[in-house]
C-alpha cells in the first residue's frame, strides 16, 4: 500500500467483523472519508476484494430509519466484506450530497406527497449531488485494480469502470419492501435506475 502522512488508522473490532478503520481527509467535505478494511485484506493475496462505496446516512446508519435501505445495505456489506476480504468506503455525502439539514427538509416534503427526487429538486438541488472521485483515489491508495462491487447504484458501477478499475462481479443487495420504504425504493428504481428486482411497477 502507498504511504501518506495524512492517512491515520487503527483497529476496529465490531459486531459485524474485524476491521481496521482509516481516515482520509476530504477535499469536498469537512469530515474525512472513512474506510473499513477487513482484517484479512491484503492486495497481494486477495486479488479481487469485495468493495462497497457507502454514502453517509445518519438517519439510517445511526438512528435506524425505516424510510431507507441504507443501514440494511451497510450491515450486509460489512458482513460480506468480513467474510470474503475487502473494504467499505464511507463517503461523507449525507442526503445524496445535500447535507443533513436539507435532508430533513426533504423528509418533510416527502410527508406532503413528494418522492425523494422531487423533494431534492423542490429545495433547489439536483436529484443526486454525489460524486465518487475521492472513492476512486482511495481504491488506488489500496492498489485495487479489480473488485467485486456491492451496490445497486449504476452510477457507482460507471464511476469505477470509467476509472479503469475492473468490476468482476456486481453484487446486488435488497432490503425487503415494507410500508415505510416502498415509495423510496420505487423512486430509486424507476427514477434513478437502481437495480431492485423485487420492486414492481
Amino acid at each position: 500500500m502507498k504511504s501518506s502522512r495524512q492517512v491515520i488508522f487503527a483497529n476496529l473490532p465490531s459486531e459485524f467483523g474485524r476491521f481496521q478503520i482509516y481516515s482520509f481527509p476530504s477535499q469536498e467535505h469537512i469530515e474525512p472519508n472513512l474506510v473499513l478494511l477487513s482484517e484479512s485484506f491484503d492486495p497481494h493475496s486477495i486479488k479481487t476484494p469485495y468493495v462497497r462505496l457507502h454514502s453517509e446516512c445518519m438517519t439510517g446508519d445511526v438512528f435506524g430509519s425505516l424510510r431507507c435501505d441504507c443501514r440494511f445495505q451497510l450491515i450486509s456489506s460489512l458482513e460480506m466484506i468480513d467474510n470474503h476480504g475487502g473494504l467499505l468506503i464511507y463517503l461523507r455525502q449525507e442526503g445524496r450530497g445535500i447535507g443533513i439539514n436539507e435532508k430533513i427538509k426533504a423528509y418533510k416534503l416527502q410527508e406532503q406527497g413528494q418522492d425523494s427526487v422531487e423533494a431534492n429538486l423542490s429545495l433547489g438541488h439536483q436529484a443526486d449531488l454525489r460524486s465518487y472521485g475521492e472513492a476512486i483515489e482511495i481504491l488506488k491508495y489500496f492498489e485495487v485494480s479489480k473488485l467485486n462491487l456491492i451496490s445497486n447504484n449504476p452510477q457507482k458501477f460507471k464511476s469505477i469502470q470509467d476509472a479503469g478499475i475492473q468490476v468482476v462481479e456486481h453484487i446486488h443487495i435488497e432490503k425487503p419492501l415494507d410500508e415505510y420504504n416502498s415509495d423510496y425504493l420505487h423512486t430509486k428504481k424507476f427514477k434513478m435506475g437502481h437495480y431492485l428486482k423485487n420492486v414492481g411497477k
